[in-house]
C-alpha cells in the first residue's frame, strides 16, 4: 500500500545548512564559534549588570543602567536576526534547467577542437552600461547572479555574498547584511559603554575609598575581567565597523574588495555606486528586505509503502542514488540566472526543429549552422 507522507521542504535542501524551528532557522553546521559569541557578550554584561551597575546607579545615574539594557537587548536581537536568517541562498537549478543550461553551453561550444580547452563558463550581462560577467556554478548548474558567488563552507551560492561570519555562524549576504552592520556597531558601542563605565567605577571607588580595592575585594577582580574582554575587544570589533562603514559608503562587498574587483588598477568603475556617500548608505541599509527564493517550509508528498524485505533493499538502494534534492525552490520570480524551457531553447538553435520534441537519438543543431543564435547580451539597471 502506497502512503504519501508530507516533508517540509527544507528536510531535502542541500548545502551544509542546519535548520530549526521547523525550517525558521536557518545557521551554517559549524556553530561552535557561534556559541563562543553568546558567551562573550552574555557572560560581559552579566557581570558589568551585577557588580557595576548597582553601584554607579546609586553613587552616579540610574540611567547608566538602564541604557545598558537596551542596548544588550539591541545587540542580541541583530546577533540573533544575522544568524537565524536566510542570507540569500540562491535554490540550486531543477534537472531540467540543469541540461537546458547544458545544452545551451554545448551549443556555444560546439566548434571547439577536440584537444583543446573549452572557453570558461561565462555570460556577460551589461549594468549601467557597464559589462559584468556571469560566473558558471558546477555546484548548483546555475550562471551565478552578479555579486553572487558559492560559499564554500555553507555550500550554497548566496545573492550579493559579502563573506562567511564564523562569529554569527552564518553566510552574510543580501537578506542580512544590514543586520550584520547593525551588530557589529551596536556591539562596538556596547564594548565601549562597559569599557568607560568600569574605568569611572575603579576610579570612583579609588577616590571615596583612598585605597584601591578595599570595600569590596570580589567586585574589583570581577571589574579587571571586564576592563580586559572590552580592551582586547575593542580593537577588533570597532576596527570592522569602520572597515564595513567604508565598504557601504562606496556600495561594495567584502568579496569584491578582497578580490579587488572594482579597484583602479584594473580601470574598472564600480557599476553599483551612485557616487554618493549618502545613496550608497540608504541603498546598503535602508533599502526593503527581499523575500527569500528558498521554499523552505513548503510541503512536499513522498511516496512511501510496506515493502517486503527484498523491496526495502531495492527501494532503498534506488533512493540512494535518486536524492530528492531539487523541489526546493519557491515560488518567488525568476532570477536572472534561472532559465525556463522556452528562454532556453532560441540559445540551443531556432531551427524548425525543436530539440526537446526531436527522436532519442537525434542530436542538437550544430552551432554552426545558419539557424544557430548566439546568447544576447542582458542588460539590466541598478537605479
Amino acid at each position: 500500500m502506497i502512503i504519501r507522507k508530507p516533508t517540509r521542504k527544507w528536510e531535502k535542501l542541500p548545502g551544509k545548512n542546519t535548520f530549526c524551528c521547523d525550517g525558521r532557522v536557518m545557521m551554517a553546521r559549524q556553530k561552535g564559534v557561534f556559541y563562543l559569541t553568546l558567551f562573550l557578550i552574555v557572560g560581559t554584561c552579566s557581570l558589568f549588570f551585577a557588580f557595576e551597575c548597582p553601584y554607579l546607579a546609586v553613587h552616579l545615574s540610574p540611567a547608566i543602567p538602564v541604557f545598558a539594557v537596551l542596548l544588550f537587548i539591541f545587540v542580541m536581537a541583530m546577533l540573533l536576526r544575522t544568524s537565524f536568517s536566510d542570507p540569500g541562498v540562491l535554490p540550486r537549478a531543477l534537472p531540467e534547467e540543469a541540461n537546458f543550461i547544458e545544452m545551451e553551453i554545448e551549443a556555444a561550444n560546439g566548434n571547439v577542437l577536440a584537444g583543446q580547452r573549452p572557453p570558461p563558463r561565462i555570460k556577460n550581462v551589461q549594468i549601467n552600461n557597464q559589462i559584468v560577467k556571469l560566473k558558471y556554478c558546477y555546484t548548483c548548474k546555475i550562471f551565478r547572479p552578479p555579486r553572487a558567488s558559492h560559499c564554500s563552507i555553507c555550500d550554497n551560492c548566496v545573492d550579493r555574498f559579502d563573506h562567511h561570519c564564523p562569529w554569527v555562524g552564518n553566510c552574510v549576504g543580501k537578506r542580512n547584511y544590514r543586520y550584520f552592520y547593525l551588530f557589529t556597531l551596536s556591539l562596538s558601542l556596547l564594548t565601549i559603554y562597559i569599557f568607560a563605565f568600569n574605568i569611572v567605577h575603579v576610579v570612583l571607588r579609588e577616590y571615596r575609598s583612598k585605597k584601591m580595592f578595599h570595600v569590596d575585594s570580589l567586585t574589583p577582580h570581577c571589574t579587571v575581567l571586564e576592563v580586559l574582554v572590552c580592551f582586547f575587544t575593542i580593537w577588533s570589533v570597532v576596527g570592522l565597523t569602520g572597515f564595513h562603514t567604508y565598504l557601504i559608503s562606496l556600495n561594495q562587498t567584502t568579496n569584491e574588495d578582497i578580490k579587488g574587483s572594482w579597484s583602479g588598477k584594473n580601470r574598472v568603475q564600480n557599476p553599483y555606486s551612485h557616487k554618493n556617500i549618502i545613496k550608497n548608505c540608504c541603498e546598503v541599509l535602508c533599502s526593503p528586505t527581499f523575500p527569500s527564493v528558498l521554499d523552505r517550509r513548503g510541503v512536499m508528498l513522498e511516496d512511501s509503502s510496506s515493502p517486503t524485505h527484498s523491496d526495502a533493499s531495492a527501494a532503498s538502494t534506488h533512493k540512494s542514488s535518486n536524492p530528492v534534492s531539487q523541489t526546493t525552490k519557491s515560488s518567488a520570480p525568476l532570477i536572472p540566472n534561472e532559465h525556463t524551457p522556452d528562454e532556453a531553447k532560441p540559445g540551443i538553435g531556432a531551427g524548425t526543429q525543436k530539440s526537446t520534441s526531436s527522436p532519442k537519438g537525434e542530436k542538437p543543431p550544430s552551432p554552426t549552422s545558419p539557424n544557430a543564435v548566439a546568447p544576447a547580451v542582458i542588460k539590466e539597471s541598478t537605479h
